[in-house]
């Protein structure tokens, strides 16, 4: 007897109820709910939760949503048809209202806690309780999570009101900092960078919150006064929102013994991690002890490779502590972010954020964040000497790991097969002195130009006003570059050695132009985006939705003189454009 075999037919789905169909809530079946929340999820005044991996909360739902945008690119691969994203029940739900939602979904959402570490620091004290107990999901709220296609995805709500953790604040997002969000996480993926994800973006048409922000063309700091803005509600999905911070918070109450069950609910945390971001790469039938060591050899591959990725695109994370850094290994929290313009190892677009979070000290922040990552792990390897060993090696050899995959990337985005370190270093000097804008740079060079006049489009100074010297040294610099690279092509040049060198170059320019985007998300990109949304004019957020999902096409000579340009004059130093004290 013979079977007839056959390909699985995806789901589509076109309503809310077909997407309840798919519901598994895994995180509140599976983990601890915190023993006084409560049972109908009204749970919105700030308080201290001492155990339990949950909160069960109701979203506080923003009145007379509006849709503005959602990322048909996302629906396409959940199989969800693009009219939903504008269907009253696929609003509701999505604009915070469970009140009404089908069988068997959840009427009420949740939130977690975590720990607070700051660049390999423990913190407690901005917690208002001074006990660590009131750090969380202070605003966001997860409704949902599925199973679509054979892949798990949770959907949080991004400004979903208040929740136990949210320290007093109103657990709103305004419009402006869900514009950012919903817009870079979709951007980010185009990339080709591990990033939660954009499902929809609704707005508030009656309902708004004050908000500090910075005077037109103010040059502060700080934002120099209050505004009323629109609120508003982004949904961002990913397989889980499991932070090192959260892992820390449990290891921490191990550590501790701060309760009977502290060691048992970082266990579980721990195995539910596993099952949600790595049952791919993890054997089930393991240990505990080598599921821990495995997982802490995963996290670390992912975690680096993260940001030589950040690196490469010119992403600055911005607030990169342990409660921002995604135990899956991912882009997650799109607060005080930015792409820089003009390459400066220093960049940082966030004012309170520190060199220490600056564009190219994150390589520095992220050995950090595994630090905690581990010492978060450690306690259920406290009987094991040997693992305990095994686990302080993974933390040791973590600089070299992260060396290895910037190397990596820098030889990549000069269409190179290995590092030359005299070669980068000199680059990265001139780039400092001319100075240059970091996307337009390597999208030019990516063309590989035989003289440096291509390249001066991404210089914001004449060489005929740089310091003596400079222009030459250019020219040299093109000169051992191009030398390289023909190195490497004569290498792999066979008996036709002129059509090998000719497939060569093209096929070294295809691979440049696919690490090098020609389109970046600058802040000044998103000011005039936002501010016309605020009017409820939604015409420039599509089209940088347009245009930022494909980021290393060659677009129409509109949008190349539009958005492939170098930062204005006038932007330089100027407040919520060159930087930021907070995104709200």
């Amino acid at each position: 007897m013979t079977h007839q075999l056959s390909l699985q037919t995806p789901v589509t789905v076109e309503t809310v109820d077909a997407l309840a169909q798919l519901v598994d809530y895994s995180l509140m079946n599976t983990l601890n709910r915190d023993p006084y929340a409560t049972v109908n999820g009204d749970d919105h005044a700030p308080r201290q939760v001492f155990s339990g991996h949950y909160v069960p909360v109701k979203p506080t739902p923003i009145e007379h949503p509006e849709y503005i945008a959602h990322s048909s690119r996302f629906f396409s691969e959940l199989g969800f048809a693009d009219s939903m994203a504008q269907s009253a029940d696929f609003m509701r739900l999505f604009s915070g209202d469970l009140s009404n939602v089908p069988e068997p979904m959840s009427k009420v959402g949740w939130a977690c806690g975590y720990a607070l570490s700051i660049y390999g620091t423990e913190y407690i004290q901005q917690c208002p309780f001074r006990t660590g107990n009131g750090y969380g999901d202070g605003r966001a709220v997860s409704v949902v999570e599925a199973l679509i296609n054979g892949k798990r995805w949770e959907m949080q709500l991004k400004g979903g009101g208040r929740t136990p953790y949210c320290r007093g604040a109103d657990g709103r997002a305004v419009l402006r900092s869900s514009v950012r969000e919903f817009l870079a996480q979709e951007h980010m993926h185009a990339l080709g960078v591990p990033t939660s994800r954009s499902l929809s973006l609704y707005v508030s048409k009656t309902e708004t919150v004050q908000r500090p922000w910075y005077s037109e063309g103010s040059r502060e700091q700080d934002p120099d006064r209050m505004i009323t803005e629109a609120v508003a509600i982004s949904t961002r999905v990913a397989p889980s929102f499991i932070r090192v911070g959260q892992l820390e918070l449990f290891g921490r109450r191990a550590r501790k013994h701060e309760h009977p069950q502290a060691m048992a609910e970082l266990e579980q945390l721990v195995l539910h991690l596993i099952d949600r971001e790595y049952a791919d790469v993890i054997d089930p039938q393991l240990s505990l002890n080598d599921k821990v060591l495995k997982l802490a050899y995963e996290f670390r591959n992912r975690l680096t490779s993260l940001v030589a990725n950040w690196v490469r695109v010119g992403y600055c994370q911005g607030n990169f502590n342990s409660d921002n850094c995604a135990a899956g290994g991912f882009t997650l929290d799109y607060g005080p972010f930015g792409f820089c313009d003009v390459f400066n190892p220093q960049y940082q677009p966030w004012t309170g954020g520190g060199q220490h979070f600056a564009f190219l000290n994150q390589d520095a922040a992220a050995e950090r964040n595994y630090l905690m990552f581990c010492t978060a792990l450690s306690p259920l390897l406290a009987n094991e000497a040997d693992g305990l060993d095994e686990l302080q090696q993974l933390v040791n050899d973590f600089s070299t790991k992260m060396q290895t995959q910037m190397e990596q990337m820098w030889a990549a985005k000069l269409g190179l097969n290995s590092f030359d370190a005299a070669l980068f270093n000199e680059l990265e000097t001139l780039m400092q002195q001319t100075p240059v804008d970091y996307t337009l740079f390597f999208r030019e060079l990516s063309s590989l130009p035989d003289d440096i006049g291509p390249l001066e489009k991404s210089f914001y100074r004449d060489l005929s006003q740089a310091p003596k010297g400079l222009e030459q040294r250019w020219v040299a610099w093109l000169a051992q570059w191009q030398s390289l690279l023909g190195k490497e092509a004569n290498s792999d040049a066979s008996s036709d050695e002129t059509s090998e060198l000719t497939r060569s170059r093209d096929e070294i320019v295809k691979q440049m132009k696919q690490v090098n985007p020609k389109y970046s998300l600058r802040e000044w990109l998103l000011v005039p985006a936002y501010q016309q949304a605020s009017q409820g004019e939604y015409t420039l957020v599509r089209e940088l939705q347009k245009v930022m999902t494909q980021p290393y096409a060659e677009q129409s000579q509109e949008i190349e003189d539009k958005y492939y340009r170098l930062k204005a004059s006038e932007f330089f130093g100027v407040g919520g454009c060159s930087h930021l004290s907070c995104s709200s």
